[in-house]
């Protein structure tokens, strides 16, 4: 059956990246704007799928809640570093990385002779965005490898969407959705999960190995099904609402 008019059986849990997912990326994250029709559409999803709805983003859990306000869901932001389950309990380090400081200074040094850059602390993880200046990130790629190369052995670096980002730690897209699992309305149901970028990847395999579905959203990724795009995706979800 073609996703694109499928409707899921059985109970379900829904796990859904936001940008590039949800929403067209726009030229900085702050770019985005708030969506009322897609505010509307999650609440009648969270009807339908008894609360089991989350988002699963890179972005700080505030930046989802203002941008959805005044719903509020469950989220795992910074792509699994900070969690609020759906009893609104949140998740997060007790503080930041200590090595995250020396790299921002460094950061800040490559930014201001490349243009176009554009650097996001987001406190517990450091992003580089390069979605506006492109050709500067073959240099960009290079700096952030040769310093992870003198990082702590749980630094990570990402690759997303036309940007970088350097965290610590082990958590990711894929261990945020296993850990709702454990939790109502989440538990018992099979997983869905829908997203376009690498950092979705833990997220998509883990739906897989919970007997859900995984969804890619463009070209990037393999997934069981594929959408075209963010208007394919909000389609869908419709049928499903």
């Amino acid at each position: 059956m073609n996703l694109a008019t499928r409707r899921l059986d059985g109970p379900c849990s829904l796990f859904l990246d936001f940008d590039g997912t949800l929403v067209d990326f726009a030229a900085t994250p702050d770019g985005v704007q708030p969506d009322h029709a897609l505010t509307d559409l999650l609440e009648r999803l969270q009807r339908r799928f008894d609360g089991a709805v989350a988002i699963i983003t890179g972005r700080r859990i505030a930046s989802i809640d203002a941008l959805l306000a005044p719903l509020q869901l469950p989220v795992a932001g910074l792509q699994g570093l900070e969690r609020r389950d759906a009893r609104g309990r949140e998740h997060r380090p007790a503080a930041p990385a200590a090595w995250l400081a020396p790299v921002l200074a460094r950061l800040r040094a490559h930014v201001a002779v490349h243009p176009g850059l554009l650097l996001e602390d987001k406190e517990f993880s450091l992003a580089l965005h390069y979605r506006a200046a492109p050709h500067h990130e073959a240099a960009t790629r290079t700096l952030l490898q040769t310093l992870q190369a003198d990082l702590p052995q749980d630094a990570r670096l990402l690759e997303g969407n036309s940007v970088f980002e350097l965290r610590p730690g082990s958590d990711d897209k894929g261990s945020a959705l296993e850990r709702f699992m454990t939790e109502p309305p989440f538990s018992g149901r099979r997983p869905v999960y829908v997203g376009d970028d690498d950092a979705d990847l833990p997220a998509l395999q883990a739906a897989e190995r919970c007997r859900g579905l995984s969804i890619a959203v463009g070209p990037r990724l393999s997934a069981q099904h594929r959408l075209q795009d963010s208007a394919a995706v909000r389609a869908w979800l419709g049928t499903l609402a």
